[in-house]
């Protein structure tokens, strides 16, 4: 009997191993869409929330999210003006702390961006400009650039937030210099596979979503006042999309499906449907709507809409994806949304995190509580992984139980 348990319990081992291995984990799920492929959560809460499993208080000041594989948690953090790669385990306990680079520390000080992990080897930026590639057991730094001196980036008003996209052999980060706008890197070693001058912009805080298409795949990312398509073979500008605002913050990761690209931007267009040619080269505008606007909270399409919050009016909206009509609103306050097992979850900046139902268009309140403990502003993106949702508020990571018992 003993050893029939041995050989499950060693087979369920290498079986999470092995799925874990197959993925890039990294910003807002392993598609950088905000859903994750959970099942069996809880359809509805207790008064109180979810019950709290850990807390660990001591990550550094940030508003990054942490990143989970089989055994091991990493999320960034600022100590004293640095910028830290943490290591904890899948209880909490704390591993190790490796050094980063300088991080931002004016405005909203602490980390802004979320590691990404192929295998062993975890991505990270630092809000000064640092770009590094560290071991992901030792947390010994492979190689790292400094886009501010090797690239000439200028300084934005934020700090550098993006959180990298690897494919390939190759990961992308954004300068926004003149002539080094957008640089493809070897991501085993930091060398410049490419440069691509885009439009000559200042990086405005995106993280970049990645089109796989027939002929090409097409990096899409923002700088200052446009969205760029670039061919990720040889860093060539396939297209641009002007931004009718003057603002520079355009954080949130756009959407590809089905032959259409979506973005939502608080400082833009708002929200806006594109038709991109099956071979990747030309976009149409299908329509936009101004009206539904999200600074830095994401967005999750399901089927023929596209739940949100906005920015400018605190409410979240329900967007028909064929039409761009706005119809259907829940009040509860600007902030983060993320999806998994037939629900959504919200995050918003008054600490509060809903659960709620979507039901054709309307979003069906099923819970919500008060994130009380960590500090400072509540911009972190919430992750849920193996049945526990984890929220980084500030210097506090805490994991609840979502899973349904």
């Amino acid at each position: 009997m003993q050893t029939k348990i041995f050989f499950v319990a060693t087979l369920f081992i290498l079986l999470s191993s092995r799925i874990f291995s197959q993925e890039i984990l990294q910003w807002r799920g392993t598609e950088r869409t905000g859903i994750y492929h959970e099942t069996n959560l809880l359809k509805s809460w207790p008064e109180a929330g979810p019950a709290l499993i850990w807390e660990c208080d001591s990550i550094g000041n940030g508003y990054g999210s942490p990143i989970i594989t089989a055994s091991t948690i990493y999320v960034n953090g600022e100590i004293d003006t640095i910028s830290y790669l943490y290591a904890l385990t899948r209880s909490g306990k704390f591993l190790w702390k490796a050094p980063i680079g300088k991080e931002w520390t004016l405005n909203y000080p602490g980390t802004r961006n979320t590691p990404t992990c192929v295998n062993d080897m975890i991505y990270v930026t630092a809000g000064l400009g640092t770009v590094a590639c560290l071991d992901a057991k030792s947390g010994k730094k492979v190689w790292s650039v400094d886009m501010a001196t090797d690239f000439h980036a200028p300084m934005t008003r934020f700090g550098f937030s993006e959180s990298l996209v690897i494919n390939g052999d190759d990961v992308y980060c954004c300068p926004g210099g003149a002539d080094t706008n957008i640089v493809a890197l070897d991501r085993f070693t930091g060398k410049i596979r490419w440069i691509c001058k885009g439009l000559g912009q200042m990086t405005s805080y995106c993280s970049p979503a990645l089109i796989r298409l027939a002929e090409r795949d097409i990096l899409v990312t923002f700088t200052k006042s446009a969205m760029l398509g670039i061919d990720t073979r040889d860093g060539s500008l396939l297209w641009s999309h002007t931004q009718d605002s003057e603002g520079d913050v355009h954080i949130n990761t756009p959407l590809y499906e089905n032959g259409f690209i979506y973005y939502i931007t608080g400082d833009g267009n708002g929200s806006v449907k594109l038709k991109l040619s099956a071979d990747g080269r030309e976009i149409t505008e299908v329509w936009r709507n101004g009206a539904c606007d999200n600074t830095m909270g994401g967005f999750i399409k399901l089927n023929d809409y596209i739940f949100t919050a906005s920015y400018g009016r605190r409410y979240w909206y329900t967007l028909d994806a064929n039409t761009a009509q706005i119809v259907d609103s829940a009040k509860f306050d600007k902030g983060v949304t993320i999806y998994a097992d037939s629900m959504l979850y919200c995050y918003n900046e008054k600490g509060q995190l809903g659960l709620f139902k979507p039901t054709g268009p309307k979003m069906v309140p099923a819970g919500s509580f008060k994130v009380t403990r960590g500090t400072k502003a509540h911009y972190a993106h919430p992750v849920i992984c193996q049945g526990v949702m984890y929220v980084r508020h500030g210097q506090s990571l805490m994991a609840y139980d979502v899973k349904r018992r």
